[in-house]
């Protein structure tokens, strides 16, 4: 005989788990949908629409960073604390430009009482602040909104011109991705200041764009409006010199191959060749005219060197500064060693797949631009910046992989390290010496 069933006990309590469950499933079912309807109607847009998009989006993103920021700005030499947007963009270097279009440049360098020369407008180039002050004349806008309107517009049209630039070396969604990350590197914020970086890539991807489709002398004009801009115009001149020089030997060893290099590709006309034999000529006047105009303005032949070295507090020496640098950060052993280990990853980076991709002119110019920082500069926090220019490598990193998880993983991070560079170096917090590490 069956022993009875026990009583029914309590019953357990309803938990909401299938409920809450289905309804997260709803939920993210809406969300894909939704994504996928708006990637598709990305997709059909015009290329200009589709990084003209990307680029806006990356801007906003910056935005809301620098605005997060100015909420916990303190104390600063410029404003009371917790500016808003406008006045926390519009520091540092942008007060350089805005003197220089209100200004102008000194007609003798100012010096201390020791004769040593003081910071001034001529460190800064002028094609910026000149497009600013008609800007301005013409508009009635303050100084300030004409360089940030300037800065902007400059900027999108860069990132349309780096999309063409990038569309000569790959198909169309790897140069979207690479324009994506040109738009969203770790100090791309600063094209959305009054600063002359967004105006400078304009001009450098367009000269690079026309260098790239063998247009030498359409490239002239722009070369030497780039060269007023920033100053890459050195680096620019050694690109185009030693592209020459390769392209003649180029088309002297291609006659015996019936006007073939050895890649297979159309070797240069003798015309392309004096086209960009003047191109070279100019390149090289154009990079020397800002020390020039310094020199005639001034009557001192290194005024603009003197100018620039003085936020160093040093004379210009080539490569010490490197090697100065290493040895503060890594010892007086290890120190010494350091340029040679950068130079050396670079070498081995440029000379990765994904890089031999870009062609001989965009890779001869990352070679040259890096030479001429090594040579030259001063490393320090605004190293960071003066990377910019070497954009192209934003493609050779869209070609890495195809995956969507990596380039996804790319564009988190260049937008995190976005936070990091607002917080760290664009807000001011005065160091125990006085002053601030620079943007």
């Amino acid at each position: 005989m069956s022993s009875p069933m026990p009583p029914p006990g309590p019953l357990p309590p309803a938990t909401a788990e299938p409920p809450s469950s289905d309804h997260g499933t709803r939920l993210d079912t809406v969300f894909r949908t939704a994504a996928a309807r708006l990637g598709g109607r990305l997709v059909r847009w015009p290329w200009w629409a589709q990084v003209a998009a990307v680029y806006v989006a990356a801007r906003l993103v910056s935005a809301c960073i620098f605005m997060s920021a100015a909420l916990h700005q303190g104390f600063n030499p410029w404003f009371p604390g917790k500016p808003d947007y406008w006045n926390f963009i519009n520091i540092w270097d942008a007060r350089w430009y805005e003197s220089v279009m209100t200004g102008g440049y000194p007609n003798e360098l100012p010096v201390d009482a020791a004769g040593n020369v003081q910071e001034n407008t001529w460190a800064f180039y002028p094609l910026f602040p000149t497009l600013g002050r008609m800007l301005s004349a013409a508009t009635g806008l303050s100084p300030a909104a004409a360089l940030i309107l300037i800065a902007m517009l400059a900027g999108l049209a860069a990132s349309l011109v780096v999309y063409v630039l990038f569309r000569t070396r790959a198909a169309h969604w790897p140069a979207m991705w690479g324009a994506a990350f040109f738009s969203t590197f770790p100090v791309s914020p600063v094209l959305q200041v009054p600063y002359a970086e967004s105006l400078n890539l304009l001009l450098l991807s367009a000269a690079l764009l026309l260098v790239v489709r063998r247009r030498y002398l359409w490239a002239i004009p722009v070369v030497l409006a780039m060269c007023l801009s920033r100053p890459t115009g050195v680096p620019f001149a050694a690109t185009i010199g030693i592209l020459f020089l390769y392209r003649a030997g180029e088309a002297w060893l291609g006659a015996r191959n019936h006007g073939l290099a050895a890649n297979g590709r159309r070797i240069h006309r003798r015309n392309e060749l004096w086209s960009l034999a003047g191109l070279t000529a100019v390149s090289g006047a154009g990079a020397l005219a800002w020390p020039a105009i310094a020199w005639a303005a001034t009557g001192d032949i290194a005024a603009y060197t003197k100018t620039e070295t003085v936020w160093r507090g040093h004379d210009l020496v080539p490569f010490k500064p490197w090697f100065d640098t290493g040895v503060l950060l890594f010892g007086p052993v290890l120190g010494l060693v350091a340029p040679f280990v950068v130079v050396a990853v670079f070498g081995l980076f440029m000379a990765s797949p994904p890089v031999r991709r870009l062609g001989t002119e965009l890779r001869l110019w990352c070679v040259c631009y890096m030479g001429y920082l090594v040579v030259f500069l001063h490393p320090q926090t605004s190293t960071f910046r003066m990377l910019l220019p070497l954009f192209p490598l934003a493609l050779a990193a869209a070609l890495v992989s195809r995956s969507r998880a990596y380039r996804g993983a790319v564009i988190t991070m260049f937008v995190l390290l976005q936070i990091v560079w607002v917080v760290w170096l664009w807000a001011w917090a005065q160091l125990p010496g006085g002053g601030d590490y620079p943007p």
